[in-house]
């Protein structure tokens, strides 16, 4: 506790802050206010998989202003150091939530000091489209603030390289090891955002950019049928989506309705519980228009539209679909419409995740496809992409298209995270490819089924936040790891990979390939069925996500509705046995 008060005594009194945050954390050290103290100030911010992410607020461990500015020191620092004598350039976007344009405008500010070239957007932006930008204008890194999905209370700090990609080692770890060692706010030196610009150190970007992005992802097309015959509702819910999906999507000549509620700016996104499509609660508003306006197709973006999802209308009712399901429906439709145009896929690749359904390892080898597994997290998607594309993996991969369960999808080469954008526009292809077959995509699934067996994807997390849940969460891992159940639900645990234990690297280079070591652990059981464990990289929970497959059509004559039956009333039975042997680490 005397390191903590140490460092909030600090933040209280000294002229490296602002009064208000002197204010702020004096108010807390005033009132005793032990518990939020140390979630203050227990430690740094860490890059995860999604970068720097933490609630809003004054301290260590929060997103502010200080801590933005300690994080782009730090990376100026690395760039430095990597690209001696070289004139560096940095892109910056934002997006719709509090304080992210001043935060994107201070990240500027402090790259100027070290003489670094900023290309920042004139206004918010999606995240694939900073991606873009990195590549449009041959930067060195880019900035995207953004906090995603999270709750509006949060905000975050997304670091790309040269490729366009989200960082990986080595160099996070080295932006780290900068990032842990300035201790003094004093070091860090800045210039004025009105000086940088007048000495031509920061450019705004505008339509330019959203030209050369539109224009890229309208070429993907893969149904350019002139005749469209669906209404689309959409929802940006509050976010940057409202700058791009409606111009992309009308420009194609679908009839697009945008929900006007949540079209709005709105960093407290005052619509809805959550900002997250992948929440069904988060389409009801659209989907309600939808009915009184006779929409066919609802399409949903997250505040910084790299992940989306959708609802269709069958019947009366709205039919939505998983991350895990939209992926496979997407991919299917991509490789399909490939074939039939007699292209050469022997060289093409699919790229999931270790915790993404199996079924679209199936369907793309159906095509005779590789389909290859990353860690969790779009950036190692990226990287593997950047990998075959710059020959450093070999032999050589085209790649088609990946995803990830968590809603991200990606096709094309121009951008190198999932994008929410491209996603919604073949989407809308889809559907409407389907539509001119009478078919709707609940049925096309089902025909996937049938033909792969039928697969169930289900994630349950813990919520344990602060300093005591980061303990808790550490804890349950490591009594995991000597403690791990000889079965589950009935189950017999027939193997365990510990990412994290480099003696079973082996075991996971024959189940995956070589993947980098990871703070994760599987349970594959049988009949099937997969756990995976792991703490996220970017909130406080812990993850669990459970994987199972139904029976065979090709070895039982049974109805698809029994089989799903089957394997849901399986799922519950290890959802409850596996939830009460972790509640259990938990309180021992």
């Amino acid at each position: 506790m005397k390191a903590i008060l140490a460092k909030a005594n600090y933040w209280a009194r000294s002229k490296d802050f602002d009064s208000e945050t002197n204010r702020e954390i004096q108010r807390l050290l005033d009132q005793k206010s032990e518990k939020e103290l140390i979630d203050r100030f227990y430690k740094d911010l860490a890059f995860g998989t999604g970068g720097l992410r933490g609630i809003i607020g004054a301290g260590s461990a929060r997103i502010n202003i200080y801590n933005i500015r300690k994080a782009t020191s730090a990376l100026a620092i690395h760039l430095n150091q990597t690209y001696l004598k070289t004139k560096i350039k940095v892109a910056i976007s934002f997006d719709s939530r509090r304080y992210s344009k001043e935060f994107a405008w201070g990240s500027a500010e402090i790259l100027s000091a070290h003489n670094i070239q900023v290309f920042i957007t004139e206004n918010m932006r999606p995240t694939p489209m900073l991606s873009f930008m990195v590549r449009k204008y041959s930067c060195h890194a880019g900035i995207c603030i953004t906090a995603s999905h999270n709750p509006p209370n949060y905000n975050g700090y997304k670091i790309y390289w040269k490729d366009g990609g989200q960082l990986v080692p080595p160099h996070d770890k080295n932006i780290i090891e900068i990032y842990n060692k300035i201790s003094d706010y004093s070091q860090l030196k800045k210039i004025d955002a009105s000086d940088a610009c007048k000495k031509g150190m920061i450019k705004t970007v505008g339509s330019e950019l959203d030209e050369d992005y539109f224009s890229q992802v309208l070429d993907l097309s893969f149904y350019k049928k002139r005749a469209k015959k669906i209404k689309i509702i959409y929802t940006p819910l509050h976010g940057t989506g409202i700058t791009a999906v409606p111009t992309i999507l009308k420009s194609s000549g679908y009839d697009i309705h945008t929900l006007r509620e949540q079209s709005t700016t709105d960093g407290s996104f005052s619509t809805v519980k959550s900002p997250n499509p992948e929440d069904p609660e988060s389409l009801k508003l659209a989907e309600d228009y939808g009915d009184v306006h006779q929409g066919d197709l609802v399409l949903a973006t997250d505040p910084d539209a790299d992940r989306f999802s959708i609802s269709q209308k069958v019947g009366r009712t709205w039919h939505r679909f998983d991350g895990n399901q939209l992926i496979c429906l997407l991919t299917h439709f991509i490789l399909s419409s490939l074939k039939e145009r007699k292209k050469d896929l022997s060289q093409g690749i699919i790229l999931k995740t270790i915790v993404t359904t199996e079924l679209l390892e199936s369907i793309a080898r159906s095509y005779n496809v590789t389909c290859e597994n990353t860690l969790t997290g779009f950036k190692w998607i990226g990287e593997k992409i950047e990998q075959y594309e710059s020959g450093q993996r070999k032999p050589y991969k085209s790649f088609i298209c990946g995803g990830e369960e968590s809603y991200g999808f990606l096709v094309g080469q121009f951008v190198r995270d999932k994008d929410a954008m491209i996603s919604c526009l073949l989407a809308s292809e889809m559907v409407n490819f389907y539509r001119d077959k009478n078919i709707n995509l609940r049925d096309v699934l089902d025909k996937l089924y049938q033909k792969h067996g039928y697969y169930l994807e289900k994630l349950n997390t813990f919520i344990l936040p602060g300093k005591d849940g980061a303990d808790n969460i550490n804890e349950i891992m490591c009594k995991l790891r000597d403690e791990t159940p000889d079965e589950v639900g009935g189950l017999k645990v027939t193997k365990c990979l510990d990412f994290l234990n480099t003696a079973r690297s082996k075991d996971i280079k024959d189940q995956y390939g070589p993947l980098p070591l990871a703070n994760v652990i599987q349970l594959f059981l049988g009949e099937g069925t997969k756990l995976t464990i792991r703490p996220s990289g970017t909130e406080p929970k812990l993850k669990i996500y459970f994987s199972l497959k139904g029976d065979s059509f090709y070895s039982r004559e049974e109805k698809l509705s029994v089989i799903k039956d089957k394997t849901q009333k399986k799922y519950q039975s290890i959802k409850e046995n596996f939830q009460t042997y972790i509640m259990n680490l938990k309180k021992s």
